[in-house]
């Protein structure tokens, strides 16, 4: 049944918004948004039945009214974020020509990848990646954000239940803990709320009615009144309030479950009328004088407020007649921050975001861009746990968030040490880079002489978006050193097969060249040609009109692959495939290029087989054996063989392998299946290893470990 279809009332809006812009520059571009984008979106309807325009008017109210932005360009952009997207003929540069580069950024920002593939996961990922690169220039994106995805979550009523419930994952995995970043506190519990009561039905349901039980405790409205007496006794103005945690503090988003029953679910809020910080401190005396704190729970966001969002009040704990109680003291200013979040503390005097803040917001969001889909949502729940503070050899404060590591340390108090962090010493004990912090640690970084290569999988324990950040763009520059090698390598072989002369990539050609494909220098071209964005018979075509009057010396080659040698099995360049288990002291391997380095396959590979592609994005890979490091310790699997007669092979064996275990496979003496651990220093070594086992046993596992 069609839903019946409501008008939007433009001129009662207009009567809202004017006193709340009254008195700020550039309202203008505010008021020619809105008339801008009404007409865009005539004619458009909401599933509920509204008429569209009242989502994005919508949504600029709730920045300027719940975020205290009142920004008319941020503002404009709130209005103007669904028509790139939704409305034909409006493009990135419509907006800019009307509204200026600054709001089109932030539109653009907020507009999705237009993509036809059919996987909606990939899609997604897509659209997360546009949205926390555009946030990383400019964080205004992710506020617009924000405002838009808190409407949508209050009227996510008018969907189907299933794409209720994939809007419900979506918040609660991204923008709800998001808005924490920003120090959006009470948005960040109201979309908590919405998604958790649309993902998980009956149990919130249950989960409200024991809040509503909490709120009539008599043992905390009992204490209420206690301390209101005694902050009247002191002559301390200063209101005591009893909060229960809502069904946002229930669910837990570092493992995506909703729990039945919390530790400390009522908080006492005391409240300081005024902006005298002096009067925390007393009422702080005052509820310990009634009633005894935890050991180790107080906590004082005032004189170190939270990183980024810059929140600030005394934290105590308790337990009184059994009921944990959580004590939250601060003055009114300081909830007023809490509620908006520190938006303001982040602009200059001439309107532009400070330094110090931009930095850690890009840091921040380069490393969700750089992330894989799995792992955005780790980054993003760490952001939002609780912090611990960790010191400096020194006493210098490194604050963390919980579950940090001794890497994570490093790279916070800087790049340079994080790069070279081998180990960390705590209380003269030494602990390796996974070593997990814990609150009042003195951590010392023992340093490695060079740059470690850290292995890829770092990145899966890291907390911190700086160390994230830095990991990634140093696993960007491994694999981009790899790439372009493979790049440049295709591209003289593809010149040779023309019958080009390689002088064309010198001198003025190649800048011709360079500026024909509008590129930076010759390393970028490399760079995609060998990560496969660049194909190889659309620069061969330029070069044959530019310089060969367009005709090639020799006939272009057909199904003929590169070859390509390397000299690493670095893991985040290379990617031996799991479904054949290439074997890299062979030569019958392929390659497929990728962004992500290469993906290399054994060329009778079933999966490779299925897969379709064009021989730009492939290479005949091989490796220089003696060149090639081999760092991990390697694994051989026997099937039917006694312990006796694999240590009579091992016995003969070439002196390259160098045995350090020889263990059963299921950890019985009696089995006839076990597993030779041992190390060669290089593929040359390897490849002898394996060819002298291959003569003298029928059949073996192996698999090699990078």
């Amino acid at each position: 049944m069609q839903k019946k279809q409501i008008p939007f009332d433009t001129a009662a809006y207009r009567e809202q918004m004017a006193p709340i812009l009254a008195g700020h520059a550039k309202t203008e571009i505010f008021w020619d948004a809105l008339e801008f984008a009404e007409r865009a979106h005539h004619g458009q309807w909401r599933k509920a039945g509204d008429a569209y325009i009242l989502h994005p008017c919508s949504v600029a109210r709730i920045l300027a009214e719940e975020m205290g932005i009142v920004n008319p360009e941020i503002m404009a952009a709130g209005l103007l974020h669904d028509t790139i997207e939704d409305v034909p003929g409006v493009t990135r540069e419509v907006i800019e020509r009307r509204f200026g580069a600054y709001t089109r950024q932030i539109v653009e920002g907020c507009t999705k990848v237009t993509q036809d593939s059919a996987d909606r996961h990939q899609s997604a990922h897509l659209n997360h990646l546009r949205l926390f690169s555009g946030a990383a220039l400019h964080p205004e994106v992710m506020l617009v954000k924000l405002a838009d995805r808190l409407h949508n979550m209050r009227t996510l009523n008018a969907l189907p239940k299933k794409k209720r419930q994939r809007v419900a994952d979506e918040t609660l995995n991204i923008y709800a803990p998001l808005s924490s970043l920003f120090g959006f506190f009470v948005i960040k519990r109201e979309m908590y709320n919405l998604a958790i009561s649309f993902r998980y039905k009956k149990r919130s349901d249950q989960i409200n009615a024991h809040i509503k039980e909490l709120r009539n405790n008599p043992i905390a409205n009992t204490l209420v009144e206690t301390l209101r007496q005694k902050m009247r006794v002191a002559r301390l103005d200063c209101e005591v309030n009893l909060r229960v945690k809502e069904l946002s503090a229930y669910y837990d988003s570092r493992n995506h479950i909703l729990r039945d029953r919390i530790e400390f679910p009522i908080e006492i809020h005391l409240v300081i009328n005024g902006a005298d910080t002096d009067g925390c401190y007393r009422a702080l005396g005052i509820l310990h004088a009634t009633c005894q704190p935890l050991p180790r729970t107080i906590r004082d966001f005032i004189a170190n407020p939270k990183n980024l969002t810059g929140y600030r009040s005394l934290h105590s704990r308790a337990v009184v007649g059994g009921l944990q109680l959580l004590f939250k003291i601060r003055t009114k200013e300081m909830i007023h921050f809490a509620q908006r979040g520190n938006w303001q503390n982040w602009i200059s005097k001439d309107g532009s975001l400070k330094l110090e803040f931009m930095k850690e917001f890009q840091e921040f969001f380069n490393a969700l861009s750089a992330t894989d889909a799995p792992g955005i949502q780790n980054v993003i729940a760490a952001s939002e746990s609780k912090e611990i503070y960790t010191y400096t050899p020194r006493g210098d404060v490194i604050r963390l968030p919980s579950n940090a590591t001794v890497l994570d340390f490093a790279f916070q108090v800087h790049s340079q040490l994080g790069r070279a962090c081998q180990n960390g010493l705590i209380r003269n004990k030494i602990y390796p880079i996974d070593h997990v912090l814990h609150d009042g640690d003195i951590v010392k970084i023992i340093r490695a002489d060079q740059p470690v290569q850290f292995p890829q999988e770092t990145l899966g324990w890291l907390r911190t978006a700086r160390a994230r950040a830095e990991l990634a763009e140093d696993f960007r520059i491994r694999r981009r050193k790899v790439t372009k090698e493979i790049g440049y390598t295709m591209l003289r072989q593809e010149l040779r097969r023309y019958g080009f002369s390689p002088d064309v990539l010198e001198g003025d050609s190649r800048e011709a060249l360079l500026r024909a494909f509008d590129l930076p220098d010759f390393d970028e071209m490399c760079g995609r040609i060998g990560e496969g964005r660049m194909r190889l018979i659309t620069i061969m075509e330029r070069i044959k009109n530019d310089f060969y009057g367009g005709v090639a010396p020799l006939v272009p080659p057909v199904g003929i692959f590169n070859t390509v040698k390397l000299s690493t099995l670095d893991p985040v360049c290379v990617k031996l495939s799991a479904c054949c288990k290439p074997d890299p002291t062979s030569h019958n391997n392929f390659a497929l290029l990728t962004e992500r380095g290469i993906s290399v396959h054994h060329k009778q590979c079933q999966q490779l087989q299925k897969i379709a592609f064009h021989r730009d994005d492939a290479v005949d890979i091989s490796w220089k054996l003696k060149e090639t490091q081999v760092e991990k310790m390697q694994e051989l699997r026997f099937h039917g063989l006694t312990r006796l007669e694999i240590l009579a092979l091992v016995t003969h064996a070439p002196e390259q392998l160098r045995l350090y275990a020889l263990e059963a496979a299921n950890g019985e003496e009696d089995t006839r299946k076990w597993r030779l651990l041992f190390k060669a220093s290089d593929l040359l070594a390897l490849q002898r290893v394996l060819r002298y086992f291959r003569r003298s046993v029928d059949s073996f596992d192996f698999f090699i470990k990078c």
